[in-house]
């Protein structure tokens, strides 16, 4: 029986466009990154998929399938093994801004396909990041990026980049070991957060100003510990991707 939630006419969009978006960034991983996709009314949980599961609980609709996803399955922007499938899960509703939906969706699809890429979910203990001086170190970071972001020359980001990367340096010399675990999470959450604004499709226009206010939120969080991977990592790729365009291909996803 065809779903007839408030989503229903809306899922096939979303399905769409994160096809084209994915495609059309093959390039970004030499990878397609559109897979098996939930997204689930959390009050509800009403589930539209692009794919069907294995157990016959997803039922074809139109374009999509759709179904009730059972109790047993936690909801959450995660990737999750379910029903003989790996799917990314993105709760609902989705953004009206079809930027941050793509944002959001390629993301949690990169989570999904990040052990095939040679990266693994780390969690590390960030606890400096709470603490006074780490807290002030990370936001002045933050705050020479968002200046190299609004740099009127090439030598004058050149210059904000380099005092961003002196603040962070002074924060790793106060806190030992912050470079690893920084560092880890970075590779987990910060990569998938690049790799959703690169394929976003926000012009370099929107990107700055995008940048520039999530910095401004972010800056207000009342913890840093694991947020602050979606803030730097995208900025730094962002601005590397300006003058070495495949330099994330060439990272490695663990220690």
């Amino acid at each position: 029986m065809a779903q007839t939630g408030q989503y229903a006419d809306t899922a096939a969009v979303y399905f769409e466009e994160l096809q084209a978006a994915t495609k059309k960034h093959e390039h970004l991983w030499n990878y397609d990154l559109y897979a098996p996709v939930l997204l689930v009314n959390p009050t509800t949980r009403e589930v539209f998929a692009n794919k069907p599961d294995t157990a016959g609980i997803l039922k074809k609709n139109g374009k999509f399938y759709s179904g009730v996803l059972p109790k047993t399955v936690n909801i959450s922007n995660t990737s999750v093994q379910w029903s003989g499938q790996n799917w990314a899960m993105v709760m609902l509703p989705l953004s009206k801004n079809k930027n941050n939906r793509i944002n959001l969706l390629t993301h949690e699809l990169f989570h999904r396909a990040q052990r095939s890429l040679g990266f693994f979910a780390y969690n590390p203990d960030n606890t400096h990041l709470d603490k006074k001086d780490g807290r002030i170190y990370l936001r002045l970071e933050l705050e020479a990026l968002k200046k190299a972001m609004k740099a009127a020359s090439e030598n004058e980001r050149k210059e904000n980049i380099s005092d961003a990367l002196a603040f962070r340096a002074f924060r790793y010399s106060q806190y030992p070991g912050a470079d690893s675990t920084e560092n880890l999470m970075e590779l987990n959450e910060g990569i998938c957060e690049f790799t959703g604004m690169m394929m976003s499709g926000r012009s370099k226009e929107q990107m700055k100003e995008y940048f520039i206010k999530r910095i401004d939120y972010f800056i207000s969080s009342p913890s840093y510990l694991r947020s602050f991977a979606y803030e730097t990592a995208p900025v730094y790729g962002y601005l590397l991707s300006a003058i070495k365009k495949d330099w994330n291909k060439k990272i490695k996803g663990k220690i």
